[in-house]
């Protein structure tokens, strides 16, 4: 499979219904190979080949990740770029990734929570979701609780009820306090009733959740 020819930007086509494409085809057919061939593509001197190339990888994590989990290192490469379509990208590719790769992608936590901090609202979102997922494992959960709590606190309002319903997967008796204290604290500064009442309903749960 030539996948350099299949993507949008080969094709002249400026939708990403191929990228799609071509994805699920690497998924049905387990094309390690294509794999390969287009995390090597991230480097292209098309901008736009670049970007079709993580389009399909993380369409590709989101559905089969360890198909591409072993190349955790060459989406934390990209969390260097200037671009931040790649930098979304590889944000979306590593949270797909990290509860099979929890060890590698814990090595690009400092990369990973910086851009959080100079990224899209969609970095955002995925770095919080690499956060739970690294939270739900004990060995991370000292060090990833907290930085969780930190993103709860600074995150805008509207993508806080969305976080805070995210952060229901990481509470056990030893961190309910604290996340209580964070919905509690925000509750008052919303200004959507719609929010409110999401948050309510988490600290419902949180009051009947334990273990």
């Amino acid at each position: 499979m030539n996948v350099i020819n299949r993507l949008a930007t080969s094709l002249n086509r400026r939708d990403e219904v191929p990228n799609k494409e071509l994805a699920i085809e690497i998924m049905r057919t387990n094309d390690k190979r294509a794999v390969k061939e287009i995390v090597e593509n991230l480097g292209h001197k098309d901008q736009n080949i670049r970007s079709d190339c993580i389009k399909v990888l993380y369409e590709i994590g989101e559905r089969e990740p360890g198909l591409i989990a072993e190349y955790y290192r060459e989406f934390g490469k990209l969390l260097d770029s200037a671009n931040n379509r790649l930098i979304w990208g590889a944000m979306t590719a590593l949270d797909s990734i990290a509860a099979n790769e929890p060890k590698g992608v814990h090595s690009l936590l400092e990369k990973i929570l910086n851009a959080a901090d100079s990224g899209s609202v969609i970095t955002r979102d995925h770095v919080v979701g690499i956060l739970i997922k690294l939270g739900t494992l004990k060995r991370y959960q000292d060090e990833c609780v907290p930085l969780l709590i930190e993103q709860l606190l600074s995150c805008p309002a509207n993508q806080f009820p969305m976080y805070a319903e995210m952060s229901l997967a990481i509470v056990h008796d030893g961190n309910k306090e604290a996340l209580q204290k964070v919905m509690t604290r925000r509750l008052d500064g919303l200004e959507k009733e719609s929010q409110k009442k999401r948050i309510a309903k988490v600290l419902k749960r949180l009051t009947k959740k334990s273990g």
